[in-house]
C-alpha cells in the first residue's frame, strides 16, 4: 500500500465528519442538559439523578465500550470492520435518543426505572455507533498529516452540533413547547434524531477503509488486552480522556444552573439586549424574552465560535510542533480561563463572556488533537507488537468519554445537592421555588475550581506521554515501509 493511496478527498473528509455531527447532537445534549432534564423537567431528586447518571455511565464505560471494541475489531464484511456498525446502529440510536428525553406520566419509582432503562440503552447504542466511527479514523489512512486534517474537519462538524445544542436548543425548547419544557424537548429531540440518523447513513456511504491488517497480524482477545496493559501511551490517554470529559461534563452541565442561580439578571439583560435586538432584526426570534436562556445561549455561542477558530489552527500547529506539546499547552491555557471564573462577581457579565471566548479558543486548539493522538497510539501499538487492534485501542477514548461524562454529570447533580439545591419538579406547572443562597456559591464552584482541577492533572500526565513529534515521524515512516513490503509480498 503506497502512501499516495492514503490521501483523502475533501468529499470523504466532509462525509466522515457528518458522523461526528450526528453523534454530538446526542453527546452535547447529554453534557449540557441531562442533569437539568432529570431534575428540572422530568422531576427526579438530585441524588437520584446523580446515581442514575453515575452507575449507568460507569457500566457503559467499562462494560459496553471494551465489548464493542473487541467485537468491532473482529468484524469482517464487504464494507470493512467499522462501517457496518455505523449503518446498522443509525436508526436504533435515533429512536432511543427520543425515548431517553421523553417524559411519560409514571409514578416516581416508574420514572426512576424508565430513566435508568432508557439511559442504559442510549449509552449502549451510542457506544455501538460512535466507537466504530472513531476507530474508522485510524483505518481511513495511515498518513498522519491526513489524520490531522480529518480531525480538523470532524471537529468543525462537532462545533456546529455543539453550537446548535448549546446556543439554540434551550430557547427553541421553550419556543416550540410554549413554556412546557417537557413537550419542547421531546419535539426538538425528535427532529435532532431524524437529522442524526440521516447524517450517519451519509457517513457510512461516503467513506472507505484503507488500512486492512495483514492476516498474520490476527490476535486473540488475550493478546489485545496484554498489549494494552503494556502500552503506556494508551494508559495515559485513557486517564487523560476521563479527566478531560469530567471537566467538560461538569462545567457544561453546570452553566445552566450558573445562569439561573448566580449571574445577575439585570446586568445580563443590559448586556444581551442590543444583541437580541440585532438578531430579531434579521429574523432570529428563538431567544424570546427570557434573558437567562438567551444569555446562556449567547454565552455558549461566543465560546463555540472561537473554538472553531482554534480548531482551524490545530492542524498547522500540530504539524509543526507535534500533537503532544500543542495539546499540553492548549489544555493548560484552557484550564486557566476556567479557573478565573472564581473571581467574577454576579455583575461581571463582560468578564464572564470574555473568559468563555478565550477558553473556547484555547480549548478548540486541543479538540482535534486528542482523537488524532489515539490514532497515533494505535500506530504505536502496531509498531511495537506488529499487530493492529484499532477498535480496542479506541475504546480507551470511549471508556474515558463515558466515564468522564458520567462522573462529571453525576458530580453536578450531587454537588448542587450538597449546596442545598431544590429540584424544580413543579416548574412545568408554574410552581415558584426559591433556592438557598448557598446554591449560587455551588454553581460558581462548578464552573471554576472544580472543573479546572481535572484539566490541570491532565497537563501533568502529558509530561509522561512519549509520542512526541520526532517519534510520530519515525512510527509513520516505519509502518509505511512495512505495509508496502506486505503489498509487495503478495505479488
Amino acid at each position: 500500500m503506497s502512501l499516495a493511496s492514503q490521501k483523502i478527498t475533501v468529499f470523504e473528509k466532509v462525509g466522515y465528519s457528518l458522523g461526528d455531527f450526528a453523534a454530538n447532537l446526542v453527546f452535547q445534549t447529554l453534557i449540557t442538559y441531562l442533569a437539568y432534564f432529570y431534575t428540572d423537567i422530568y422531576g427526579l431528586k438530585s441524588t437520584d439523578a446523580s446515581i442514575v447518571m453515575l452507575i449507568v455511565g460507569l457500566v457503559a464505560a467499562f462494560g459496553f465500550n471494551p465489548l464493542i471494541g473487541i467485537l468491532a475489531d473482529r468484524t469482517n464484511s464487504r464494507w470493512g470492520k467499522f462501517r457496518p456498525w455505523i449503518l446498522f446502529t443509525a436508526i436504533p440510536l435515533g429512536v432511543i435518543a427520543i425515548l431517553a428525553f421523553s417524559t411519560p406520566d409514571f409514578s416516581y419509582k416508574g420514572k426512576l426505572i424508565y430513566a435508568t432503562t432508557t439511559y442504559t440503552l442510549l449509552l449502549l447504542m451510542y457506544a455501538s455507533s460512535n466507537l466504530p466511527y472513531a476507530a474508522l479514523s485510524g483505518v481511513i489512512t495511515g498518513d498522519m498529516g491526513e489524520r490531522n486534517s480529518i480531525s480538523s474537519y470532524r471537529f468543525v462538524a462537532v462545533m456546529f452540533a455543539q453550537f446548535f445544542v448549546q446556543v439554540f436548543m434551550l430557547p427553541i425548547i421553550e419556543y416550540v413547547g410554549h413554556g412546557d419544557k417537557a413537550a419542547g424537548i421531546e419535539s426538538v429531540m425528535t427532529w435532532m434524531s431524524v437529522i442524526g440518523t440521516v447524517m450517519l447513513i451519509i457517513s457510512f456511504l461516503s467513506t472507505r477503509e484503507r488500512i486492512v491488517p495483514d492476516v498474520e497480524q490476527k490476535s486473540s482477545v488475550k493478546d489485545d488486552l496484554s498489549d494494552l496493559s503494556k502500552n503506556r501511551p494508551w494508559l495515559i490517554m485513557l486517564v487523560l480522556t476521563i479527566l478531560v470529559f469530567v471537566t467538560l461534563a461538569m462545567k457544561g452541565g453546570a452553566y445552566v444552573y450558573y445562569f439561573n442561580n448566580y449571574v445577575d439578571e439585570a446586568a445580563l439583560t443590559r448586556f444581551i439586549h442590543p444583541i437580541i435586538t440585532g438578531l430579531s432584526g434579521i429574523g432570529i426570534n428563538f431567544f424570546g424574552s427570557d434573558p437567562v436562556s438567551a444569555g446562556f445561549g449567547l454565552f455558549n455561542a461566543g465560546g463555540i465560535i472561537f473554538m472553531i477558530v482554534g480548531i482551524s489552527l490545530s492542524k498547522k500547529l500540530a504539524d509543526k510542533y507535534g500533537k503532544r506539546d500543542v495539546y499540553k499547552y492548549g489544555l493548560l491555557a484552557a484550564a486557566i480561563f476556567v479557573l478565573i471564573f472564581i473571581f467574577f462577581k454576579p455583575e461581571s457579565v463582560i468578564l464572564m463572556y470574555t473568559s468563555q471566548i478565550l477558553h473556547g479558543f484555547t480549548y478548540g486548539i486541543t479538540i482535534p488533537i486528542l482523537w488524532a493522538m489515539i490514532a497515533d497510539v494505535a500506530d504505536y501499538s502496531e509498531w511495537k507488537t506488529n499487530r493492529r487492534a484499532t477498535a480496542i485501542i479506541f475504546s480507551a477514548m470511549m471508556v474515558g468519554l463515558k466515564a468522564g461524562l458520567s462522573i462529571g454529570g453525576a458530580l453536578v447533580a450531587w454537588i448542587l445537592g450538597l449546596y442545598g439545591y431544590i429540584p424544580l419538579e413543579g416548574a412545568v406547572a408554574g410552581a415558584e421555588i426559591v433556592q438557598p443562597e448557598t446554591v449560587a456559591t455551588g454553581s460558581k464552584m462548578l464552573v471554576s475550581i472544580y472543573p479546572a482541577i481535572p484539566f490541570l492533572i491532565g497537563v501533568g500526565l502529558l509530561f509522561f506521554y512519549v509520542i512526541d513529534k520526532k517519534m510520530e515521524v519515525k512510527i509513520e515512516s516505519d509502518l509505511n515501509a512495512r505495509r508496502e513490503q506486505v503489498v509487495l509480498n503478495r505479488f
